[in-house]
């Protein structure tokens, strides 16, 4: 399996190091000359867990996306959701044809129709989506940099495929999971990343672990219920045998909300100390993904019409100028 990457940033640098650790050569494309310089001489992401090292004899690097796809099998896609339009917006209609497709893309794409990944590529590109899988967590990088034991589910419908994927991951300090559940994983992921944004938040509104626990617990809740509601209307077989309360969905909501790691918990507690969204953002070396998740999401649910307050609300807070603190006095009344 001829692998690509696509995407320089801590958790594209994490997934670098399981599979060059394994021994797999990559084909691994980042945005600058710069990094790649610095990778080749000093064998390091010059900007992201710089304390992994690579092998250079296992990277072929370039900043040709294109490049990138054209030379591997299979493409592994680990960029801000905000980014991936730009990234493959000069790509051929056919650069996908006979490739498989991994996603660690954690959110909802800006199109008009506020599509998931696997959606996007299989309108742009026809990407049939037994050739789509994922890779979600509840994994940090910095963990993974290391070492420390992490666990990573791989979604597939095809899951003979998924299951060869996640092997070539598989290390003594990653532990892999396998499901076929595409959708519910991806909006896991970008609503564990909302409800992160809002667990900081309240920590900067000095709420305490008392309230933080029934936030996250109501936060849980309301992402079963809204994966449930997109199932039914996706007509997902076996939607009835998911358990919301393994690893990939309750597992990622509780890291997410509670790890200092969490970026995202880190941009709502600036917001919740009363810095301005454009402020907080500037103040980070990193996107959080919350951020444009939460307006995706809102979007996405004028569809769905699940009933999701926590989510509406932290959307309010960051997207229409709702104070904070009003906005979590009106999460207040509805915790149970």
């Amino acid at each position: 399996m001829q692998m690509g990457i696509i995407g320089g940033g801590s958790w594209a640098t994490a997934l670098a190091k399981l599979l060059t650790d394994n021994g797999h050569a990559i084909h691994w494309c980042l945005r600058s000359e710069t990094s790649i310089a610095h990778l080749q001489k000093r064998r390091h992401n010059p900007h992201y867990l710089s304390s992994v090292y690579f092998n250079p004899e296992l990277l072929t690097l370039s900043t040709d996306a294109a490049a990138t796809i054209a030379a591997c099998d299979t493409v592994l896609i680990c960029v801000p959701s905000s980014y991936v339009l730009e990234t493959f917006q000069y790509l051929p209609a056919t650069a996908f044809e006979g490739k498989r497709v991994i996603s660690a893309v954690k959110g909802i794409l800006p199109t008009e129709k506020f599509q998931l990944l696997n959606e996007w590529l299989h309108e742009k590109f026809a990407l049939p989506t037994e050739h789509y899988f994922t890779i979600m967590g509840p994994c940090h990088a910095e963990e993974v940099a290391a070492e420390k034991l992490s666990y990573l589910t791989f979604s597939g419908e095809d899951v003979p495929a998924a299951t060869a994927i996640a092997a070539m991951f598989k290390t003594d300090y990653l532990n892999t999971v396998v499901n076929h559940d595409i959708w519910g994983t991806q909006y896991a992921a970008t609503l564990k990343n909302i409800y992160a944004v809002g667990a900081g938040i309240a920590h900067g509104l000095e709420y305490g672990d008392n309230f933080l626990s029934v936030y996250i617990a109501n936060a849980a809740d309301e992402l079963v219920h809204f994966i449930r509601k997109v199932m039914e209307l996706k007509q997902a077989p076996d939607a009835g045998k998911i358990n919301y309360s393994s690893s990939v969905y309750l597992g990622d909501l509780l890291v997410t909300c509670y790890s200092l790691y969490s970026r995202n918990r880190t941009f709502g507690n600036m917001i919740g100390k009363g810095y301005s969204v454009k402020v907080a953002q500037l103040e980070m070396n990193m996107v959080a993904e919350g951020y444009p998740a939460s307006r995706g999401l809102y979007f996405t649910n004028q569809t769905v019409l699940a009933h999701m307050p926590i989510a509406t609300t932290i959307y309010r807070i960051l997207w229409e100028g709702l104070p904070a603190a009003e906005g979590f006095a009106a999460i207040e009344q509805v915790l149970q």
